[in-house]
């Protein structure tokens, strides 16, 4: 095969080996690409024009493996729904970390590959669904200026897989800053070994926050960056309506980067305890718990790391609980800042909590849309009565600040997209992929490439889903 590029310099194997195992991707039988994202592809410095379509699904599905590449399976734990377990990459390897032209260091993960030694008795292998479901809303995330993991093709295998029914295999490749998780610190901290926590907390900090690495006192900054990218990548999420559905401290990234895209969905109408997960029976990760499960998740990272916040551990707890006791206050102000971006509040106002708040309970109350709700006070119209009041006392409260209404609208403009991923055109799209006919993928995928901007391409993306009695529901895909 022609070097495309890739540029492998894997520093994380550097790490002890109870932390991970050396493993190939299953060899696939009848492999066929159904995705290449070139922009991504651009943006790493990979050149894949010299392959044909044949040798990129021999690529993309682990047959041939690129020179420099050494895979691995991670292992860390999860605290799942609350009950912390071992875990480790089940049906994912990651083949090694590229260093892009910029140097930039990212991982190049399969999901789906075959069985690792952390499969637990599952095949390891994934179906079509679930990997295009990622590659459309990892991508959908990163168009939204959101922190995210980033998909770069998807491929079949040509074999099935037995779930409730059966299905079309596939292997996603993944591209992160790391998949470092709070469950990867959780795995080490079960060992015991001080010395192998202090090592994985020195290459966390300087593969992500290398502006630290020369202090005395790492660990209470570290989990102080971490909880600050933690709390403006939820924030994000809560920006534009989007449900996760599975926050257990597995897919908590050290980055702050979203991560691992199963039972994930966008609100429609808007309220908190909104819910898409089949498996979230009690809503533990309901839309307007999100916050509160990071700051959860956050103190399990905490814990992990007690005995490096202080060599006294009493003195260690009261930093840990202080820094994790601050998050409450750090993300109601950061909240309230993206609401007022969201509104076009430029200057600060007395009453604007009181009128965000008014806004979200019309929202509920009403069953509202909560993209287009936005959108039409943008676009100053608003058809239903019950948003009448509201849209006086905002528009008071705009010419109250004497500020250009251009400024004001740039500003909503960046803060309130007019199209997301809805779920209805996701499984319509994803429905159609499984009968092999990727134009509604592909449409759809070019529907979110700008989700800023209205233009006429995208009016049939806008629209939330028919009412139905049917509760939607996502499923993990595993």
């Amino acid at each position: 095969m022609r070097p495309v590029g890739f540029n492998f310099n894997n520093s994380y194997t550097s790490l002890t080996q109870f932390m991970m195992a050396k493993v190939l991707p299953t060899k696939v039988k009848d492999p066929k690409l159904v995705l290449l994202n070139h922009d991504l592809a651009k943006q790493l410095g990979l050149d894949f024009s010299s392959l044909n379509d044949s040798q990129l699904a021999q690529l993309f599905t682990g047959n041939t493996l690129p020179e420099g590449s050494e895979p691995i399976a991670q292992a860390y734990a999860g605290h799942q729904f609350g009950h912390l377990v071992i875990l480790g990459d089940g049906r994912a390897i990651v083949l090694g970390e590229h260093i892009t032209p910029d140097k930039k260091r990212y991982d190049i993960q399969f999901k789906g590959s075959g069985r690792t030694p952390y499969s637990r008795g599952g095949d390891g292998k994934a179906a079509l669904g679930p990997m295009l479901r990622e590659y459309i809303i990892s991508e959908a995330m990163y168009n939204l200026n959101i922190r995210t993991t980033r998909s770069l093709a998807v491929a079949t295998t040509g074999e099935n897989v037995m779930r409730d029914t059966v299905l079309l295999g596939a292997i996603l490749t993944r591209v992160a800053e790391s998949h470092i998780r709070v469950g990867t610190f959780e795995y080490v901290a079960i060992k015991k070994d001080l010395q192998i926590l202090k090592k994985l907390l020195q290459y966390s900090i300087e593969r992500h926050y290398p502006e630290i690495k020369d202090l005395d006192k790492q660990a209470p900054e570290f989990l102080k960056l971490v909880m600050e990218r933690q709390i403006d990548l939820i924030i994000d999420w809560m920006r534009v309506g989007f449900i996760h559905g599975v926050m257990n401290t597995d897919n908590m990234a050290i980055s702050g980067e979203s991560i691992d895209f199963g039972p994930c969905a966008f609100m429609d109408h808007y309220d908190p305890k909104t819910v898409f997960s089949s498996i979230d029976h009690q809503g533990r990760y309901a839309f307007g718990n999100q916050p509160t499960i990071a700051q959860w998740n956050l103190a399990r990272l905490a814990d992990a790391i007690l005995p490096l916040l202080d060599e006294d551990q009493n003195k260690a707890m009261e930093v840990g609980e202080e820094i994790i006791h601050s998050f409450k206050e750090k993300y109601e102000k950061k909240f309230h800042q993206m609401m007022k971006r969201k509104l076009g509040f430029i200057t600060d106002e007395a009453e604007d909590a009181v009128l965000i708040q008014e806004l979200l309970d019309i929202m509920e109350k009403n069953k509202l849309d909560y993209i287009n709700t936005f959108r039409d006070l943008m676009n100053e119209k608003i058809a239903g009565e019950n948003l009448k009041d509201f849209y006086n006392k905002w528009t008071q409260r705009i010419n109250k600040q004497n500020r250009e209404k251009r400024e004001v609208l740039d500003l909503m403009r960046k803060n309130n997209p007019v199209v997301i991923p809805r779920n209805h055109k996701v499984e319509q799209s994803l429905k159609e992929a499984n009968e092999k006919n990727f134009l509604s993928i592909n449409n759809l995928l070019n529907a979110l490439k700008d989700p800023y901007t209205e233009h006429s391409d995208i009016i049939l993306y806008q629209q939330a889903a028919p009412e139905s009695d049917k509760k939607y529901k996502t499923f993990c895909g595993t």
